[in-house]
């Protein structure tokens, strides 16, 4: 064995040798901008509206069950008044509160979509007074708004000031801008507020829950309740079957017209420029989905309000984002 330094050479396999500079370039890794996956999938849901056949099942099978459960029910207490009558009268006061709870509660449905369609006439009275500038038709419409909030405490002051004011108005738009600015300004005010809170909530619950259908199921409730409230607020206060039904509408109008497409502007005035892109994935989804609830407050602050937006401005899309999240980012 030999002793010593031992020198290896080798130049000749140099060339063999891989080079750095022949070393092809990383490739960029582009991450696909948030697109609010949440509440797209959240609004086809509820704006989908199911086929002819599909309502027919529905409507039979609930024929069928309800048929079923009625004769069973029948049976049951008469066979049980054969056998135990006291027992059985028992049981026949019972089913007659469960049904006389039921029909109070279709009643209340009932109103609802009484209410929704009163919200609806008056809206409709008004745009036919501002197209035809009747000032006649213009005050038979103030005269149904202050009836419609009559018991609102919220509206005292504007409706006492409408009175006050109101004969000095000589055309239909000076009247209903009037009208509008005196009696629904707070009502916008706390739409506005409701629209932001639910904003929000979908924000951060799509950035900080994981799961993958959590986020939907949490953008539809919220936008479901958000509604609701925004339906109170302007007097239309609705049930089950009427907040189902003026969400389907809310949201078929915004799919229709486009509006759950995620713009590149739609978080500009809060983020600014396109720092979107540089946020995390789940982060950036989160406040995509807050600013399409917003979105969809400002629709249905359109579709529930009992006059159209007129002197006073439509809230804006923009300025509700702000409000909403601008307070999760410190401005640098």
């Amino acid at each position: 064995m030999a002793k010593g330094p031992v020198l290896f050479d080798l130049e000749g396999q140099q060339a063999s040798r891989p080079q750095v500079a022949e070393a092809a370039p990383v490739p960029d890794v582009v991450q696909s901008a948030p697109q609010g996956q949440a509440m797209q999938a959240a609004a086809r849901l509820a704006a989908r509206k199911p086929s002819l056949l599909v309502r027919a099942f529905w409507w039979l099978a609930t024929a069928l069950i309800s048929a079923v459960v009625s004769i069973a029910a029948w049976s049951f207490v008469t066979d049980l008044l054969a056998r135990q009558p006291l027992v059985g009268w028992a049981m026949t006061v019972l089913l007659g509160a469960f049904l006389l709870v039921l029909c109070l509660l279709a009643l209340r449905e009932m109103a609802a979509f009484g209410r929704l369609a009163r919200l609806d006439g008056v809206r409709h009275a008004a745009r036919e007074a501002l197209a035809q500038n009747d000032l006649e038709a213009a005050r038979v419409v103030t005269d149904r708004l202050v009836t419609l909030y009559k018991n609102r405490e919220d509206t005292r002051w504007g409706r006492d000031r409408l009175a006050e004011l109101r004969g000095d108005q000589m055309d239909a738009q000076g009247l209903l801008a009037l009208t509008e600015g005196e009696v629904l300004g707070p009502l916008d005010k706390a739409a506005s507020r409701e629209v932001e809170a639910a904003a929000r909530q979908v924000a951060t619950v799509t950035a900080l829950v994981p799961l993958a259908l959590a986020d939907v199921a949490a953008a539809l409730t919220a936008n479901l309740r958000m509604i609701r409230r925004v339906a109170e607020i302007y007097g239309g206060r609705s049930g089950f079957f009427g907040s189902w039904r003026l969400t389907r509408a809310v949201l078929s109008h915004m799919v229709a017209t486009g509006a759950v497409a995620v713009g590149d502007d739609l978080l500009e005035p809060v983020l600014g420029g396109t720092i979107i892109g540089k946020l995390s994935r789940r982060f950036g989804e989160g406040l995509v989905n807050g600013a399409l609830t917003a979105r969809v407050g400002v629709a249905a602050m359109e579709v529930c309000r009992p006059l159209p937006f007129g002197v006073a401005k439509k809230p804006s899309v923009r300025g509700i984002i702000k409000n909403a999240l601008g307070g999760l980012f410190g401005k640098g």
